[in-house]
């Protein structure tokens, strides 16, 4: 926008000059999401995880980093933190993996379903369906849809995209998705070989869509990308929950990253809260980086939409799901 209003003076005056730096302060002193990732993920066991992801969805893997201190510490409002962590890249897309050696963190609640609201996944875009179901079911990993799903013509926002949930071995659920020609970002119909291409988006379940977008729009400054209203055979599959009725909203940031996908169940009630209790080393506690224009009015903005600050790096949202801040490199 910014640069749209610096085009339209053919002969910059001095006030047109003063007007341009008047709105480049206002636009730094009201903070503003440019990006959102990596994704992090809180495991148990870092090796474990890292070779499932490496070596079944294809991620690159870097070098294993260790982190301990006074400042692990504050980052998480933890005690005695100790940390093991790997950065995993797919396409353009990273994600990190963070073992808390100490303390360490609980598990999954075993039975955990996808209208509870601490639900989030990834969603890993496929070149082809069948043949991505093909090296999950020789993985034999654990279903959460019963099979791949198409979602029906019906429904004009996603007719005719493929989907399928599966866990990772601690748990986390992960999705699998296909676009056919027309839908989704045009990138995932470029010509390739390779079978796992990125992560289009995050999803998180929310208890109320409206909220949730006073705190990510209005407050962080995303955009809504798109929208959608699913229920049916299709979905009830997908997601393994009967009467499933679910209102979709994806939110997308100015300079890129995967997108943020709200997952508002309509019916059937009965999605259970956060608990009380949570904290960020348990395997529950996913982490989605936000890099802002101003880390101090970012947070002020997200606390006055509903949002709980954890630590100065950290932030609950209206529904508990994990942000964090991330300063831009000068």
């Amino acid at each position: 926008m910014l640069l749209s209003l610096f085009r339209c003076f053919a002969r910059p005056s001095p006030q047109a000059f003063l007007s341009l730096s008047l709105l480049l302060l206002a636009s730094s002193l009201f903070g503003a999401v440019r990006s959102v990732g990596p994704i992090t993920l809180s495991v148990a066991d870092l090796d474990r995880q890292t070779a499932f992801f490496r070596d079944l969805l294809a991620f690159e893997v870097a070098p294993t980093t260790e982190a301990e201190g006074v400042d692990q510490d504050r980052r998480f409002a933890l005690t005695g933190v100790r940390t093991r962590s790997a950065t995993l890249r797919l396409g353009d897309e990273r994600i990190v993996l963070t073992e808390f050696v100490a303390p360490r963190g609980r598990p999954y609640p075993a039975d955990s379903r996808s209208p509870d609201h601490w639900f989030q996944h990834i969603a890993i875009v496929v070149r082809d369906m069948d043949a991505a179901y093909a090296v999950l079911a020789r993985a034999k990993v654990r279903h959460v849809s019963t099979s791949p799903q198409t979602l029906p013509l019906s429904n004009p926002a996603a007719g005719g995209i493929r989907a399928f949930y599966f866990q990772d071995p601690e748990g986390h659920v992960l999705e699998v998705i296909w676009f056919p020609p027309g839908k989704g970002n045009p990138r995932w119909q470029q010509p390739t070989d390779r079978l796992f291409l990125g992560i289009d988006h995050t999803a998180i379940v929310v208890s109320d869509t409206d909220r949730s977008l006073a705190f990510y729009r209005d407050a962080l400054g995303m955009t809504v990308a798109g929208g959608a209203e699913n229920f049916g055979t299709e979905q009830e599959h997908l997601n393994q929950v009967f009467g499933a009725r679910v209102r979709i909203t994806g939110m997308a940031a100015p300079d890129g990253g995967p997108g943020i996908e709200f997952l508002e169940y309509i019916t059937p009630p009965g999605g259970r809260p956060l608990p009380a209790d949570a904290r960020p080393n348990d395997l529950l506690a996913w982490r989605v980086a936000l890099t802002v224009d101003a880390l101090v009015a970012t947070e002020d903005a997200g606390r006055k939409a509903g949002g709980v600050a954890v630590s100065p790096a950290l932030m609950r949202d209206p529904d508990g799901h994990l942000v964090e801040w991330v300063e831009p490199k000068p």
